[in-house]
């Protein structure tokens, strides 16, 4: 018999002692580390350094309401439409990362349009870098949370996620995202930094669109539906956003050239 992995991590970091959940101190880790790195990059450039701490106000806002207004439209639009002030409730849990990509270019839009020398190309270029990183941080703490699991599997690294009452085991596709985006943040910290990627308008936006949704769509064939509605689908609700994101992706790379930096 397979010894697979039994997962029953508690998602609180001192469970009734400090009720900080390991979701909510990753997921600020993300905006922590992103910061600096973007500080290196704003000094880099002569950017007023001010400026930084504006822009992550606007990304965090942008963050936090598109990914719930995501999952609130995408996933469950009849019961929240039909139930609008539950989707004020975000400790409730229910966030979707394609929310969260137009909420952030959104905000990237305005902040854009408040800070002359800067430009939505030259903002969101240097954003994804760090929003990469960011992505593999929430996603282990999906792991922590016990959520957004994979679908059933008999390799020997599976996880049974026994918060679940589920004694199945499953692809810890938590940890699949994790690495990946993990991955795509170094390939793009070294193409702003060695390949000199930034000077063309829109290319590590597309290296981003096309590399984290492209690995989005495939992931997603091993992993568990998050609404009963995507049950029996050729290709889930995920997959269907992915897709756009990955045809402009390619659409930016390929015309790169042609825009000016700003």
């Amino acid at each position: 018999m397979l010894n697979y992995i039994h997962w029953n991590v508690h998602p609180e970091v001192l469970p009734d002692i400090l009720p900080v959940r390991w979701y909510g101190l990753l997921f600020m880790s993300g905006f922590v580390f992103g910061y600096y790195i973007l500080e290196k990059v704003f000094k880099a450039e002569n950017k007023d350094i001010k400026w930084l701490d504006n822009l992550a106000l606007y990304v965090g806002a942008g963050t936090i309401l598109g990914a719930r207004l995501g999952h609130c439209l995408f996933y469950e639009p009849e019961y929240y439409l039909s139930h609008p002030i539950e989707m004020f409730k975000i400790w409730e849990g229910g966030l979707a990362s394609h929310g969260a990509v137009i909420g952030i270019l959104l905000s990237h839009w305005l902040f854009a349009k408040k800070h002359p020398g800067t430009g939505f190309f030259w903002v969101t270029d240097r954003v994804v870098i760090v929003v990469a990183l960011a992505g593999a941080c929430i996603r282990l703490g999906n792991l922590m949370n016990s959520e957004i699991i994979g679908s059933p599997t008999d390799v020997p690294w599976a996880f049974i996620f026994e918060r679940l009452g589920d004694n199945i085991p499953r692809h810890p596709s938590q940890i699949y995202e994790a690495l990946a985006y993990l991955i795509i943040f170094v390939i793009l910290y070294r193409a702003y930094w060695k390949a000199d990627a930034g000077k063309y308008s829109g290319r590590l936006f597309g290296y981003f669109l096309t590399l984290v949704f492209g690995f989005r769509f495939m992931i997603e064939f091993i992993k568990d539906v998050q609404v009963d509605f995507e049950k029996g689908m050729a290709l889930n609700m995920g997959q269907w956003l992915s897709l756009p994101l990955v045809l402009l992706g390619i659409w930016l790379i390929s015309s790169s050239k042609t825009r000016n930096a700003n």
